[in-house]
């Protein structure tokens, strides 16, 4: 990089590993170095939570405030209704504006625990508030005539859809718009001036930096972060187990936990700069570590990650469950708890069809493949044959799929 840059900023996002690209990066970092300047980066509201994918970019916010800034995290009420179609092989599921809603409510939750929305703090705002009630009309003539069809076909997120011969709605190629109108609206009723988001969203915030200057004769700027993933390949936040959510009702603080300890070590010393407040020289020491000295760096990783988003109490409740689940074979009390009848249990279940009906196999061949592979355990004695009787439970039994994956199944 040929410019350092000054600002407290542009420093943390070059040091920690956060910058991939920007707009104009040495007249970003003139502006803050004069003052509070105003960001955004925008959330469509497709899931009940925000996952692990989002939180390099929930960090950058973080980071942002913390210099002196003012950060805004957009809700997409009103571009979800549209749906994203960047990287997309076809289009997403349209959902309807009490789904919508709900989807915001959840992932509102985890922004409180990153950004402080106090008196001239945080900001957070939902763009149907100016996207509801546009006439299509006038937005064509005022917006629209802004836009080249032909440089909009030219963006990779919407020319790789197009060679791999997959269907582009209409619906969807206005999205890249409505993104654009959202950086002038944001602009105009708040005075933001960034705007950032991952490598993927390059376009589309290009997009609204020209048409915010056609319009307003305004200097903005755009910023992104790098798309991750582990050092073996994995999209970053992705688990066996599907998405890594955010929200505690979705995913549990230990099995959070659990997803940051069970890190490749490669990765420690990038994650624990990205995805923790630690100085970056310790970072850089813990991540250089090897052998089993690498576990307790993994074990850091986990505690200050999950301290962020659950609390320091969800984090040392976590790594006391592990240790009791791994090195003392323990029940281990913040393990998940499946439960099944007490009638169905009394019935005589094999641990088969216990496994099938608790959810934790999909199918009786897949419980029959993880048993005869010796992947089951229950309190910690392993478990080979599919037809043997679960037998009386009790008050409980802990369940142990593979080495990873823990629970607690009691009678409902």
């Amino acid at each position: 990089m040929t410019h350092r840059p000054k600002s407290a900023f542009l420093n943390v996002m070059v040091e920690r590993g956060y910058l991939a690209d920007c707009t104009d990066l040495p007249a970003l970092d003139e502006a803050l170095t004069h003052g509070p300047v105003t960001a955004y980066i925008g959330y469509d509201a497709t899931a009940a939570s925000l996952h692990v994918g989002h939180l390099l970019n929930i960090m950058m916010l973080r980071w942002f405030q913390r210099t002196g800034n003012r950060p805004i995290t957009l809700m997409g009420g009103g571009t979800t209704k549209v749906g994203d179609p960047s990287f997309r092989s076809e289009e997403r599921p349209l959902l309807d504006a009490a789904a919508i809603a709900r989807n915001i409510d959840g992932m509102q939750q985890v922004f409180a625990r990153y950004l402080d929305y106090g008196d001239g703090g945080a900001m957070m705002l939902n763009n149907a508030e100016w996207l509801d009630d546009l006439n299509y009309l006038d937005f064509l003539r005022d917006i629209g005539r802004h836009f080249s069809v032909n440089r909009m076909l030219s963006f990779e997120s919407v020319k790789s859809r197009l060679d791999r011969e997959q269907s582009l709605s209409f619906l969807e190629f206005n999205y890249m718009i409505l993104q654009a109108y959202d950086f002038l609206e944001l602009h105009r009723r708040h005075g933001c001036r960034l705007q950032m988001g991952g490598s993927d969203q390059w376009g589309n915030i290009i997009n609204g930096i020209d048409l915010t200057r056609r319009v307003l004769d305004a200097e903005i700027w755009g910023l992104t972060s790098p798309l991750l993933t582990t050092s073996d390949g994995r999209k970053m936040g992705k688990s066996a187990g599907g998405a890594v959510w955010l929200n505690g009702a979705m995913l549990s603080p230990y099995e959070f936990w659990q997803f940051w300890r069970n890190t490749t070590d490669a990765d420690v010393g990038r994650f624990l700069k990205l995805y923790t407040e630690l100085p970056v020289a310790e970072c850089d020491r813990l991540g250089a570590l090897s052998g089993s000295e690498i576990n307790a760096a993994k074990v850091i990783l986990a505690n200050e990650v999950t301290t962020l988003l659950h609390g320091v109490e969800a984090a040392a409740s976590a790594e006391a469950t592990a240790r009791a689940v791994f090195e003392q074979g323990g029940g281990g009390g913040d393990l998940e708890i499946v439960t099944l009848p007490a009638a169905v249990l009394a019935g005589g279940l094999t641990v088969q069809q216990m496994l099938v009906q608790s959810g934790l196999a999909s199918s009786g061949k897949e419980a029959k493949r993880l048993i005869t592979e010796g992947g089951l355990r229950l309190d910690n004695r392993q478990v080979d044959d599919p037809q043997a009787a679960l037998g009386d439970i009790g008050e409980g039994i802990k369940i142990s799929i593979g080495r990873k994956k823990h629970r607690m199944l009691r009678p409902a």
